[in-house]
């Protein structure tokens, strides 16, 4: 407990009520510095090799629309190529114009991220906001035999 001294004369000493914050101060900045420190650790640039997924599949609709991008570049809806330009009205003749069914996104692993953005703003364009991406079931490692049904396809 601290006591103030009065320049009154009086030899009583009063407690004194004010918080010492210099001991916060010190723990803030030191917290401050590890943060700065430990943010730029945690952001390290890995490679990443997206197409196998661990995720529990998820419950299929009886006729799912699978828009697959092949590793030339070709698009096709179902089984049916189609280019970029009709590829709005070949979904909506798959889909009898019902734009909030989900559409099954099926890209092979060498087709550049690129490409898959323009097919998904292609696929926006059109009104179709629901999207799911296919991947491989179970985490296997790069090399290993692969299923050669991707979740959620018949």
């Amino acid at each position: 407990m601290a006591v103030k001294i009065g320049a009154s004369g009086d030899e009583d000493l009063a407690p004194n009520s004010e918080i010492n914050v210099t001991p916060f101060i010190d723990v803030i900045l030191v917290l401050l510095i590890i943060f700065m420190i430990a943010a730029p650790l945690s952001t390290v640039d890995t490679p990443v090799d997206l197409p196998v997924s661990s995720a529990k599949p998820q419950q299929r609709p009886d006729k799912p629309v699978f828009v697959t991008m092949q590793a030339d570049l070709t698009v096709l809806v179902g089984e049916t190529p189609v280019s970029f330009e009709r590829l709005s009205s070949a979904l909506d003749v798959e889909t009898q114009l019902k734009r909030e069914q989900r559409l099954f996104l099926r890209a092979d692993k060498s087709v550049p991220y690129g490409e898959i953005m323009r097919l998904m703003n292609a696929l926006r364009a059109a009104g179709y906001l629901r999207v799911a991406m296919v991947g491989l079931e179970g985490g296997t490692p790069p090399g290993a035999t692969i299923p050669s049904s991707p979740a959620g396809a018949p």
